[in-house]
Protein backbone atom coordinates (compact mmCIF):
# COMPACT_ATOMS: atom_id res chain seq x y z
CA UNK A 1 0.00 0.00 0.00
CA UNK A 2 3.38 2.62 -0.57
CA UNK A 3 1.99 5.34 -2.32
CA UNK A 4 2.01 9.01 -2.05
CA UNK A 5 -0.92 9.67 -1.13
CA UNK A 6 -0.78 9.77 2.54
CA UNK A 7 2.06 12.74 1.66
CA UNK A 8 -0.40 14.33 0.22
CA UNK A 9 -3.01 13.83 2.25
CA UNK A 10 -0.98 15.27 5.53
CA UNK A 11 -0.34 18.55 4.16
CA UNK A 12 -3.80 18.80 4.01
CA UNK A 13 -4.55 17.69 7.59
CA UNK A 14 -1.43 19.84 8.39
CA UNK A 15 -3.50 22.95 7.10
CA UNK A 16 -6.10 22.95 9.35
CA UNK A 17 -5.27 25.03 12.27
CA UNK A 18 -6.57 22.74 14.94
CA UNK A 19 -4.73 23.93 18.11
CA UNK A 20 -6.86 22.90 21.16
CA UNK A 21 -7.84 25.94 21.92
CA UNK A 22 -9.38 26.17 18.27
CA UNK A 23 -12.18 24.50 16.32
CA UNK A 24 -11.19 21.34 14.54
CA UNK A 25 -14.61 21.55 12.51
CA UNK A 26 -13.25 22.54 9.45
CA UNK A 27 -10.79 19.38 9.46
CA UNK A 28 -13.76 17.09 10.33
CA UNK A 29 -16.19 18.88 7.44
CA UNK A 30 -13.36 17.40 5.48
CA UNK A 31 -12.50 14.43 6.47
CA UNK A 32 -16.76 13.57 6.34
CA UNK A 33 -16.82 15.21 2.38
CA UNK A 34 -13.64 12.62 2.05
CA UNK A 35 -15.16 9.52 3.37
CA UNK A 36 -18.58 10.56 1.67
CA UNK A 37 -17.29 10.82 -2.02
CA UNK A 38 -15.39 7.07 -1.17
CA UNK A 39 -19.10 6.24 0.13
CA UNK A 40 -18.49 5.80 3.78
CA UNK A 41 -20.84 7.60 5.95
CA UNK A 42 -19.73 9.27 9.11
CA UNK A 43 -21.21 9.88 12.66
CA UNK A 44 -20.08 13.35 14.42
CA UNK A 45 -20.10 14.09 17.97
CA UNK A 46 -20.28 17.38 18.65
CA UNK A 47 -19.07 19.83 21.83
CA UNK A 48 -21.77 21.24 23.92
CA UNK A 49 -20.90 24.51 22.33
CA UNK A 50 -20.65 22.65 18.66
CA UNK A 51 -17.26 24.10 18.11
CA UNK A 52 -15.22 20.57 18.40
CA UNK A 53 -16.51 17.10 16.97
CA UNK A 54 -15.42 13.44 17.26
CA UNK A 55 -15.87 11.68 14.38
CA UNK A 56 -16.44 7.75 13.82
CA UNK A 57 -16.95 5.85 10.39
CA UNK A 58 -16.95 2.08 9.33
CA UNK A 59 -16.11 0.20 6.47
CA UNK A 60 -17.74 -2.92 6.45
CA UNK A 61 -20.29 -4.91 8.11
CA UNK A 62 -21.47 -3.45 11.20
CA UNK A 63 -22.80 -6.26 13.16
CA UNK A 64 -19.55 -8.23 14.03
CA UNK A 65 -16.56 -7.31 15.93
CA UNK A 66 -13.45 -4.81 13.95
CA UNK A 67 -10.62 -3.40 14.04
CA UNK A 68 -10.63 0.58 15.19
CA UNK A 69 -7.69 3.08 14.34
CA UNK A 70 -7.98 6.08 16.68
CA UNK A 71 -6.25 9.08 16.23
CA UNK A 72 -6.64 12.73 18.05
CA UNK A 73 -6.76 15.99 15.47
CA UNK A 74 -5.86 18.74 17.46
CA UNK A 75 -2.52 19.94 18.19
CA UNK A 76 -0.07 21.87 20.50
CA UNK A 77 -0.01 25.60 20.23
CA UNK A 78 3.19 27.33 17.79
CA UNK A 79 2.93 30.33 20.11
CA UNK A 80 6.46 31.88 20.58
CA UNK A 81 8.10 28.76 19.30
CA UNK A 82 10.60 29.58 16.19
CA UNK A 83 9.50 27.89 13.20
CA UNK A 84 11.63 28.01 10.13
CA UNK A 85 8.59 28.06 8.13
CA UNK A 86 4.93 28.07 8.38
CA UNK A 87 3.91 25.75 10.75
CA UNK A 88 0.49 24.83 9.31
CA UNK A 89 2.28 24.48 5.85
CA UNK A 90 3.85 21.09 4.55
CA UNK A 91 7.86 21.39 4.15
CA UNK A 92 9.37 18.10 3.00
CA UNK A 93 13.00 18.02 3.14
CA UNK A 94 15.68 15.74 3.57
CA UNK A 95 13.54 13.00 4.16
CA UNK A 96 11.79 14.93 6.61
CA UNK A 97 7.99 16.59 6.04
CA UNK A 98 7.98 19.26 8.38
CA UNK A 99 4.75 20.87 10.40
CA UNK A 100 2.70 21.30 12.96
CA UNK A 101 0.93 17.39 14.17
CA UNK A 102 3.07 15.89 11.10
CA UNK A 103 4.55 13.84 14.20
CA UNK A 104 1.80 14.04 16.82
CA UNK A 105 0.14 12.85 15.06
CA UNK A 106 -1.72 13.80 11.99
CA UNK A 107 0.92 11.42 10.23
CA UNK A 108 -1.38 8.52 11.18
CA UNK A 109 -4.30 9.68 10.72
CA UNK A 110 -3.12 10.72 6.91
CA UNK A 111 -2.17 6.98 6.11
CA UNK A 112 -5.24 5.48 7.38
CA UNK A 113 -7.03 7.99 4.97
CA UNK A 114 -5.24 7.53 2.31
CA UNK A 115 -5.77 3.88 3.10
CA UNK A 116 -9.80 4.29 3.07
CA UNK A 117 -10.24 3.34 -0.94
CA UNK A 118 -8.58 0.42 -1.21
CA UNK A 119 -10.42 -1.01 2.55
CA UNK A 120 -13.73 0.09 0.81
CA UNK A 121 -12.90 -1.65 -2.76
CA UNK A 122 -12.14 -4.84 -0.80
CA UNK A 123 -14.31 -7.60 0.42
CA UNK A 124 -13.90 -6.99 4.52
CA UNK A 125 -14.89 -10.31 6.66
CA UNK A 126 -15.05 -7.49 9.44
CA UNK A 127 -15.18 -3.67 10.03
CA UNK A 128 -12.71 -1.41 10.19
CA UNK A 129 -13.43 1.52 12.38
CA UNK A 130 -12.06 4.94 12.03
CA UNK A 131 -12.04 7.37 15.30
CA UNK A 132 -10.75 10.80 15.51
CA UNK A 133 -11.29 13.35 18.63
CA UNK A 134 -10.60 16.31 19.94
CA UNK A 135 -8.63 18.17 22.49
CA UNK A 136 -6.50 15.11 23.96
CA UNK A 137 -3.45 17.74 24.16
CA UNK A 138 -5.20 19.07 27.29
CA UNK A 139 -5.91 15.81 28.86
CA UNK A 140 -7.72 13.58 26.73
CA UNK A 141 -11.15 15.51 27.57
CA UNK A 142 -13.23 15.31 24.63
CA UNK A 143 -12.78 11.63 23.41
CA UNK A 144 -15.30 10.46 25.43
CA UNK A 145 -18.49 11.08 23.55
CA UNK A 146 -16.60 8.62 20.96
CA UNK A 147 -16.18 6.33 23.81
CA UNK A 148 -19.90 6.10 25.00
CA UNK A 149 -20.85 5.26 21.60
CA UNK A 150 -18.35 2.29 20.77
CA UNK A 151 -19.96 0.64 24.03
CA UNK A 152 -23.03 0.97 22.79
CA UNK A 153 -21.96 -0.69 19.80
CA UNK A 154 -23.82 -3.92 19.42
CA UNK A 155 -20.69 -5.89 18.43
CA UNK A 156 -17.31 -3.76 19.67
CA UNK A 157 -14.04 -3.58 17.90
CA UNK A 158 -12.41 -6.35 19.37
CA UNK A 159 -9.13 -4.35 19.27
CA UNK A 160 -8.44 -0.89 19.03
CA UNK A 161 -4.70 0.85 17.46
CA UNK A 162 -4.11 4.24 18.71
CA UNK A 163 -1.51 5.71 16.19
CA UNK A 164 0.43 7.58 18.70
CA UNK A 165 4.03 8.02 17.47
CA UNK A 166 6.37 4.74 18.89
CA UNK A 167 8.32 4.36 15.61
CA UNK A 168 5.96 1.76 14.61
CA UNK A 169 6.85 -0.14 17.63
CA UNK A 170 3.73 -2.03 19.80
CA UNK A 171 3.41 -0.50 23.17
CA UNK A 172 0.88 -2.24 25.20
CA UNK A 173 0.99 0.24 28.47
CA UNK A 174 1.70 3.86 29.55
CA UNK A 175 1.79 5.55 32.46
CA UNK A 176 -1.32 7.28 33.75
CA UNK A 177 -1.71 11.29 34.20
CA UNK A 178 -3.45 13.35 36.80
CA UNK A 179 -3.85 17.03 36.52
CA UNK A 180 -4.65 19.28 39.14
CA UNK A 181 -5.06 22.91 40.44
CA UNK A 182 -4.30 23.56 43.92
CA UNK A 183 -5.82 27.02 45.61
CA UNK A 184 -4.64 28.34 48.91
CA UNK A 185 -6.71 30.99 50.88
CA UNK A 186 -4.99 33.53 53.60
CA UNK A 187 -5.50 36.59 54.79
CA UNK A 188 -4.08 40.06 53.47
CA UNK A 189 -1.91 42.04 56.30
CA UNK A 190 0.78 44.46 56.47
CA UNK A 191 3.85 42.58 55.88
CA UNK A 192 5.40 44.39 59.16
CA UNK A 193 2.78 43.22 61.62
CA UNK A 194 3.06 39.68 61.02
CA UNK A 195 -0.74 38.93 61.47
CA UNK A 196 -1.86 37.68 57.99
CA UNK A 197 -2.33 34.20 56.71
CA UNK A 198 0.75 33.51 54.10
CA UNK A 199 -1.01 31.92 51.43
CA UNK A 200 2.29 31.32 49.69
CA UNK A 201 4.30 29.90 52.93
CA UNK A 202 1.38 27.24 52.55
CA UNK A 203 1.89 26.36 49.70
CA UNK A 204 5.49 26.02 49.66
CA UNK A 205 4.79 23.63 52.27
CA UNK A 206 2.83 21.80 50.08
CA UNK A 207 5.16 21.71 47.80
CA UNK A 208 7.57 20.81 49.73
CA UNK A 209 5.73 17.78 50.54
CA UNK A 210 4.95 16.81 46.96
CA UNK A 211 8.68 17.28 45.71
CA UNK A 212 9.81 14.51 48.87
CA UNK A 213 6.75 12.46 47.94
CA UNK A 214 8.62 12.63 44.44
CA UNK A 215 11.63 10.91 45.94
CA UNK A 216 9.93 8.08 47.61
CA UNK A 217 8.39 6.95 43.96
CA UNK A 218 11.76 7.11 42.78
CA UNK A 219 13.18 5.15 45.27
CA UNK A 220 9.73 1.64 44.70
CA UNK A 221 10.23 -0.59 42.30
CA UNK A 222 7.85 -0.21 39.57
CA UNK A 223 4.41 -2.91 38.89
CA UNK A 224 5.72 -2.60 35.51
CA UNK A 225 9.23 -2.70 33.78
CA UNK A 226 10.68 -0.69 31.09
CA UNK A 227 9.31 3.41 32.20
CA UNK A 228 11.98 5.83 31.14
CA UNK A 229 11.70 7.26 33.76
CA UNK A 230 10.48 3.60 35.64
CA UNK A 231 8.62 5.56 38.54
CA UNK A 232 5.86 7.55 39.11
CA UNK A 233 6.81 11.17 38.44
CA UNK A 234 5.20 14.71 40.43
CA UNK A 235 6.20 18.04 38.68
CA UNK A 236 4.60 21.54 39.96
CA UNK A 237 4.92 23.34 36.79
CA UNK A 238 2.80 26.79 37.50
CA UNK A 239 2.80 29.08 40.50
CA UNK A 240 0.75 32.04 41.24
CA UNK A 241 0.38 34.41 44.55
CA UNK A 242 0.70 37.71 45.86
CA UNK A 243 0.61 41.06 45.07
CA UNK A 244 3.22 43.24 46.64
CA UNK A 245 6.33 42.10 48.61
CA UNK A 246 4.40 44.10 51.89
CA UNK A 247 1.50 42.75 51.74
CA UNK A 248 0.55 39.30 53.23
CA UNK A 249 -0.67 37.13 50.35
CA UNK A 250 -3.85 36.23 50.75
CA UNK A 251 -3.90 33.69 47.97
CA UNK A 252 -2.22 31.23 45.66
CA UNK A 253 -2.72 28.60 43.34
CA UNK A 254 0.05 26.16 41.56
CA UNK A 255 -0.62 23.37 39.04
CA UNK A 256 1.05 20.29 39.47
CA UNK A 257 0.31 17.03 37.93
CA UNK A 258 1.23 12.97 38.60
CA UNK A 259 2.16 10.20 35.90
CA UNK A 260 1.67 6.71 37.95
CA UNK A 261 2.60 4.08 36.90
CA UNK A 262 0.52 1.01 36.25
CA UNK A 263 -0.75 -0.37 38.85
CA UNK A 264 -3.78 -0.85 41.83
CA UNK A 265 -3.34 2.52 43.22
CA UNK A 266 -3.12 4.84 40.22
CA UNK A 267 -4.47 7.56 42.39
CA UNK A 268 -1.88 7.31 45.36
CA UNK A 269 -0.23 10.72 45.21
CA UNK A 270 -3.49 12.71 45.40
CA UNK A 271 -4.66 10.39 48.53
CA UNK A 272 -1.54 11.53 50.27
CA UNK A 273 -1.48 14.83 49.72
CA UNK A 274 -5.12 15.39 50.78
CA UNK A 275 -4.43 13.61 53.89
CA UNK A 276 -1.18 15.51 54.44
CA UNK A 277 -3.54 18.28 53.77
CA UNK A 278 -6.03 17.51 56.31
CA UNK A 279 -3.82 16.83 58.47
CA UNK A 280 -0.92 19.00 59.18
CA UNK A 281 -1.51 21.97 56.67
CA UNK A 282 -5.20 22.98 56.77
CA UNK A 283 -5.01 22.59 61.57
CA UNK A 284 -1.50 25.11 61.06
CA UNK A 285 -3.50 27.15 58.86
CA UNK A 286 -6.32 27.60 61.34
CA UNK A 287 -4.20 28.29 64.45
CA UNK A 288 -3.49 31.66 62.75
CA UNK A 289 -6.88 32.48 61.13
CA UNK A 290 -9.59 29.81 61.59
CA UNK A 291 -12.32 31.71 59.57
CA UNK A 292 -9.92 32.78 56.28
CA UNK A 293 -8.11 29.16 56.17
CA UNK A 294 -8.82 26.86 52.96
CA UNK A 295 -7.50 25.02 50.58
CA UNK A 296 -9.23 23.07 47.22
CA UNK A 297 -7.83 20.51 44.95
CA UNK A 298 -9.71 20.14 41.51
CA UNK A 299 -8.48 17.40 38.90
CA UNK A 300 -8.08 19.59 35.91
CA UNK A 301 -8.09 16.62 33.49
CA UNK A 302 -7.28 12.51 34.22
CA UNK A 303 -5.89 9.83 32.06
CA UNK A 304 -6.21 6.31 33.22
CA UNK A 305 -2.57 4.23 32.39
CA UNK A 306 -3.18 2.01 29.93
CA UNK A 307 -2.70 -1.33 31.66
CA UNK A 308 -0.82 -4.37 29.94
CA UNK A 309 -2.78 -7.32 28.76
CA UNK A 310 -0.64 -10.24 27.30
CA UNK A 311 -2.36 -12.02 24.71
CA UNK A 312 -5.08 -10.03 23.87
CA UNK A 313 -6.33 -9.79 20.78
CA UNK A 314 -5.07 -6.22 20.00
CA UNK A 315 -1.47 -6.87 21.27
CA UNK A 316 -1.57 -10.41 19.31
CA UNK A 317 -2.53 -8.59 16.13
CA UNK A 318 -0.49 -5.63 15.81
CA UNK A 319 3.00 -7.69 16.94
CA UNK A 320 1.81 -9.50 13.95
CA UNK A 321 1.51 -6.99 11.57
CA UNK A 322 4.30 -5.07 12.98
CA UNK A 323 6.74 -8.17 12.20
CA UNK A 324 8.15 -8.13 15.90
CA UNK A 325 7.78 -9.94 19.10
CA UNK A 326 8.06 -7.76 21.91
CA UNK A 327 6.25 -4.74 23.35
CA UNK A 328 7.49 -1.68 24.90
CA UNK A 329 6.14 0.81 27.13
CA UNK A 330 5.78 4.49 26.95
CA UNK A 331 5.68 7.45 29.83
CA UNK A 332 3.89 9.77 28.18
CA UNK A 333 0.23 9.39 28.41
CA UNK A 334 -2.69 9.01 25.81
CA UNK A 335 -6.48 7.80 24.57
CA UNK A 336 -5.72 4.33 24.98
CA UNK A 337 -6.06 3.89 28.41
CA UNK A 338 -9.39 5.77 28.12
CA UNK A 339 -10.32 2.89 25.00
CA UNK A 340 -9.21 0.36 27.19
CA UNK A 341 -10.77 1.45 31.18
CA UNK A 342 -14.19 3.10 29.69
CA UNK A 343 -14.91 1.42 26.39
CA UNK A 344 -13.87 -2.04 27.39
CA UNK A 345 -12.00 -2.58 24.21
CA UNK A 346 -8.45 -4.15 24.04
CA UNK A 347 -6.04 -1.22 22.78
CA UNK A 348 -2.36 -0.94 22.20
CA UNK A 349 -0.08 2.34 20.78
CA UNK A 350 1.25 1.89 17.64
CA UNK A 351 2.17 4.69 14.80
CA UNK A 352 4.47 6.56 12.67
CA UNK A 353 7.12 9.34 14.17
CA UNK A 354 8.94 10.03 17.12
CA UNK A 355 7.65 11.15 20.20
CA UNK A 356 11.21 13.45 20.75
CA UNK A 357 9.86 15.39 17.53
CA UNK A 358 6.22 16.20 19.26
CA UNK A 359 5.48 19.30 20.26
CA UNK A 360 8.76 21.33 19.15
CA UNK A 361 9.42 23.75 16.83
CA UNK A 362 10.01 22.29 13.20
CA UNK A 363 8.49 19.33 14.40
CA UNK A 364 8.28 16.46 11.42
CA UNK A 365 7.58 13.29 10.25
CA UNK A 366 10.65 10.71 8.16
CA UNK A 367 8.57 10.09 5.64
CA UNK A 368 10.27 6.16 5.64
CA UNK A 369 8.16 6.36 9.03
CA UNK A 370 4.46 7.35 6.87
CA UNK A 371 6.35 4.65 4.64
CA UNK A 372 6.22 2.24 7.48
CA UNK A 373 2.94 2.91 8.24
CA UNK A 374 1.42 2.58 4.72
CA UNK A 375 2.93 -0.70 4.60
CA UNK A 376 1.75 -1.79 8.27
CA UNK A 377 -2.19 -0.90 6.99
CA UNK A 378 -1.71 -2.99 3.88
CA UNK A 379 -0.95 -5.89 6.15
CA UNK A 380 -4.11 -5.43 8.00
CA UNK A 381 -5.83 -4.93 4.90
CA UNK A 382 -4.91 -8.55 3.71
CA UNK A 383 -5.66 -10.11 7.16
CA UNK A 384 -9.11 -7.89 7.15
CA UNK A 385 -9.96 -9.87 3.80
CA UNK A 386 -9.15 -13.52 4.91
Amino acid sequence: MKDDNSRHMLAKLISFDTTSWKSNLALIEFVTEYLKGQGVPSTVFYNSEKTKANLLATIGPEDISGIMLSGHTDVVPVTDQNWSHDPFDLVESGGKLYGRGACDMKGFIACALAAVPKFVQSELREPLHLALSYDEEVGCTGVMSLIEHVKAMPARPRACIVGEPTNMKVVNSHKGIFCLLTRIYGQEAHSSTDRGLNAIAFAAEMIKFLTDLGQEMKGRRPLVEGFDPPYTTIHVGRIKGGTASNITPSYCEFEWDFRPIPGPEADEVLKRFTTHVQAHILPAMKKINKEKARVETDILSQVPPLLPETGSSAETLVLSLANQNKVSVVSYGTEAGLFQATGGVPTVVCGPGSILQAHRADEYIAQSEMASCDEFLGRLLTVMES
